[in-house]
């Protein structure tokens, strides 16, 4: 017997739009993750890309939710830190990471506003069988994607977070925002050591390019430790190739991607699926 096929996707009347807003567009990967998703679980929705520079975007913003057929925004570069003024409510999330990068429009016409980056890493974790609560972490890094994993972790328990930045000034206001948000939470300063870490995770750009230097000492990691990366230029990048050496169990960079992708379907209130799912069916072009 063969296998029925899902129909292809139609656009009508009762489509329901996301938008992918950022500029340049070019490199969007999202609208060749959930098109696809949405084609083959038969939900009329669809991801548009929609090129918008900074200047207009408030103003875009305002105008796109009073089309009734939106169902939410995915906000990308470079209006993940804006976006977060024009947002009616925004979840602890976004107030410790200082940017946004989903919105959507409640029952009261508000917009809220939610960051899955740092969701989407822990629940990476946590499916491989990395327990958080209780862990000693080392986040390297603390920019928006970094601050955002940390919010994530801090969220789900973790016993100690240390905080490095080769800027000082960004790890002590990181460091702030969590006490303020998670006080319950030990925050503490932390170095490119990561001996004694159980989670150790790269939230630079260290690894993007040829010859970049490794974030941290890999030979002092701890081979039972798990390491995690947000670089996507490859797969296995250096610092991982390295602590997979030590005996390191790891998590690449794509698997943020598609495990925050279930988080977004759940806050749009759309179907969900798993992350093996959404990569089996996705037409990622590189």
């Amino acid at each position: 017997m063969t296998a029925r096929l899902p129909a292809p996707m139609l656009i009508d009347g009762r489509t329901e739009v996301i938008a992918h807003l950022g500029w340049p567009t070019h490199a969007f990967k999202a609208p060749m993750i959930y098109n696809p998703y949405f084609e083959s679980a038969g939900i009329n929705a669809v991801v548009v890309p929609m090129g918008c520079k900074p200047e207009n975007f408030a103003a875009l913003l305002k105008s796109l939710f009073t089309a009734e057929n939106v169902r939410g925004a995915l906000v990308t570069m470079p209006h993940k830190v804006s976006v977060v003024g024009l947002m009616d409510k925004v979840s602890p999330a976004v107030k410790v990471a200082g940017s946004c990068n989903a919105v959507r429009r409640d029952g009261d016409g508000r917009l809220v506003g939610d960051m899955f980056d740092g969701e989407g890493f822990v629940r990476g974790l946590s499916r491989k069988g990395f327990r958080v609560q209780g862990a000693r972490a080392l986040v390297i890094g603390c920019g928006g994607v970094g601050s955002a994993i940390a919010a994530s972790l801090a969220q789900a328990g973790v016993g100690e977070l240390a905080l490095h930045d080769t800027q000082e000034r960004s790890a002590e206001s990181l460091a702030q925002r969590l006490k303020m948000t998670y006080p319950a939470t030990s925050v503490v300063p932390g170095s490119t050591d990561p001996a004694g870490f159980s989670l150790v995770v790269n939230a630079t750009p260290l690894g993007m390019n040829p010859g970049d230097p490794l974030p941290l000492d890999v030979n002092r990691l701890d081979p039972d430790a798990f390491v995690g990366e947000v670089v996507m230029k490859s797969e296995l990048t250096p610092l991982l190739a390295a602590a997979r050496q030590r005996g390191c169990a790891v998590q690449v960079g794509a698997d943020m991607l598609f495990e925050m992708i279930p988080a977004y379907l759940e806050f749009f209130g759309l179907p969900g699926t798993t992350a093996e799912h959404l990569r089996s069916v996705a037409r990622l072009q590189y």
